[in-house]
């Protein structure tokens, strides 16, 4: 390769290097830096949720200066129909917008566009454009419930352990109830936070006697179609050992005269506990 060639190319390299300097660091839900014209695949989200997508403002102009809030906007261009956007805050650093699919979103993947804006070109930026791929599907928590079979006594709340995994990219919120039960309809609210995984406790309990057959159900308070169930059986039943074993979850027996026996109460369903396990 003569010295004219060698030449031809370094030039090359170097405009190449610094058309590719200005760039764009996405910092959730997936995180990456991008160029002009990359693309990025952010991850799932369910028909009717929304997402932010949070980007850092700083960048580096054309010839390679470190530019602390070089970029002024993101905001989505070319949204599928039906969805919509609030873009950053201007100036910002991070930036972070908000993306809302519809409801009636068919499941399959999608794209949109998304842009950092140097607002008037005060920073000498021009035009800067990368695509983001999301996956819509109801399928984005997985739950788990522990126990699944109770023994309970009468007025005596026994705790469920939910544990939700929100494998999305929204932060939703989730409503946790329970049919099945006699005259008990309370529901609890909780906000399971994208791509975390977090435990719940959620108490149930009955007035009655008997057999009951419940169902656990955690769902999107934003789709109908994000929900899952769980399956539960409790025998309440009024009894010593049932009494015992309230005591050993933390459950307040009255009237006020039983409060001294509390501590014995206590220790011995510990060793019923011990001896049944």
């Amino acid at each position: 390769m003569n010295l004219r060639r060698l030449y031809i190319l370094v030039m090359a390299l170097s405009i190449f290097a610094v058309a590719n300097a200005t760039y764009l660091s996405i910092l959730g839900p997936a995180s990456a830096t991008l160029h002009n014209g990359q693309s990025i695949y952010l991850g799932k989200v369910g028909p009717g949720e929304s997402f932010y997508v949070e980007a850092s403002a700083t960048t580096t102009n054309a010839s390679g200066y470190l530019i602390n809030i070089g970029w002024a906007k993101l905001a989505a261009e070319n949204l599928p129909s039906g969805w919509y956007s609030q873009p950053s805050l201007l100036y910002a650093n991070p930036m972070k917008m908000k993306i809302t699919v519809p409801s009636s979103a068919q499941n399959g993947t999608y794209n949109f566009t998304i842009a950092a804006i140097d607002v008037g070109n005060y920073s000498k930026l021009g035009a800067f454009f990368v695509t983001a791929y999301v996956n819509v599907t109801p399928n984005v928590f997985s739950m788990n419930v522990t126990p699944t079979s109770i023994q309970s006594g009468i007025d005596q709340p026994t705790n469920l352990y939910i544990t939700i995994n929100n494998t999305g990219i929204s932060d939703d919120p989730f409503g946790i109830s329970v049919s099945g039960l006699p005259a008990w309809n309370f529901s609890e609210q909780v906000v399971a936070l994208h791509l975390t995984q977090s435990t719940y406790l959620y108490p149930v309990y009955v007035n009655e006697s008997g057999t009951y057959n419940l169902n656990l159900t955690v769902a999107s308070t934003t789709s109908p179609a994000i929900k899952l169930s769980q399956p539960i059986r409790l025998v309440a039943a009024a009894s010593l050992q049932n009494d015992y074993s309230a005591v050993g979850q933390g459950v307040i027996l009255s009237p006020v005269i039983f409060y001294p026996s509390y501590e014995l109460m206590l220790f011995l369903s510990y060793v019923y506990n011990s001896i049944s396990h």
